[in-house]
């Protein structure tokens, strides 16, 4: 990989964005990397939980300049198949059959906030600074509005889409953007423990519980959202590792999922 360091131990998979020169911002071979590495990630049983981080002052500055400068020049034809890239990036992120955490260690600008809104969880350092800045360039934050929505909810987008005002840490945490704020001094080991609760559980049943929470939220509740919902849970209840899970549980005796 050019832009990205991956590492791996006991369970967790951790992909940094790698170009702080460039404040992590991305272009389209950063995007193509991510979306292969993300790809291949939900495939590889060893692999129970992704962290996404970055190196250097920023977690992610958006898009970068020098990409910004080429898609100047681009018809609506090329905009639309740039923006895909972008866009299938995110989704390939946010579907992971994976648990993702962003470890927001620095500031997140523009399309950065949409990767950490695709991650399930994000611990940030209390001094991130967050800004959708989009608008003060004549543009929106189309493709991440999505993520961003869910994440902070649409009376927040209101305001930070159309003012692209910056917001702290502690602002991203009240409105829910992120999962909590920590020194950072503390930050690693925050994002260890949480890494390291997700690997204790059943692999299979945090598959199938990412896929519920994508299938459920924001939906009405119906008929047909409630026969999945029990349909689901008695997948789980006779699959081998649901068993498994129960008469540990019931044995008092440690589950085989759990990793040496």
């Amino acid at each position: 990989m050019k832009h990205l360091t991956l590492k791996f131990d006991r369970g967790v998979e951790t992909v940094t964005l790698d170009r702080p020169e460039m404040r992590n911002a991305f272009n389209d071979e950063v995007i193509a990397e991510l979306t292969a590495v993300f790809s291949e990630l939900a495939k590889r049983d060893e692999v129970r939980c992704v962290v996404l981080a970055g190196n250097g002052s920023s977690f992610c500055a958006g898009a970068d300049l020098n990409w910004m400068r080429r898609m100047a020049d681009y018809t609506r034809d090329d905009n639309i198949k740039d923006a895909g890239g972008m866009a299938r990036m995110l989704e390939v992120l946010y579907r992971c059959a994976k648990p993702t955490i962003a470890r927001i260690q620095g500031d997140v600008y523009a399309g950065g906030t949409g990767l950490v809104a695709a991650c399930d969880m994000a611990i940030s350092v209390d001094t991130a600074q967050f800004c959708l800045s989009e608008v003060k360039l004549g543009l929106i934050p189309a493709t991440i509005s999505p993520y961003v929505l869910r994440a902070m909810g649409a009376r927040a987008a209101h305001r930070y889409f159309l003012t692209a005002e910056r917001f702290s840490a502690a602002e991203a945490l009240r409105i829910g953007f992120v999962h909590e704020v920590v020194k950072a001094e503390d930050l690693d080991a925050r994002v260890d423990a949480m890494a390291q609760a997700l690997v204790q559980a059943g692999p299979e049943a945090v598959k199938a519980c990412k896929a519920l929470l994508h299938d459920v939220a924001g939906q009405e509740i119906s008929a047909g959202l409630v026969r999945r919902t029990v349909e689901s849970i008695a997948d789980i209840r006779a699959s081998d590792e649901g068993r498994e899970g129960v008469q540990s549980f019931l044995g008092k005796r440690k589950p085989n999922w759990l990793l040496g």
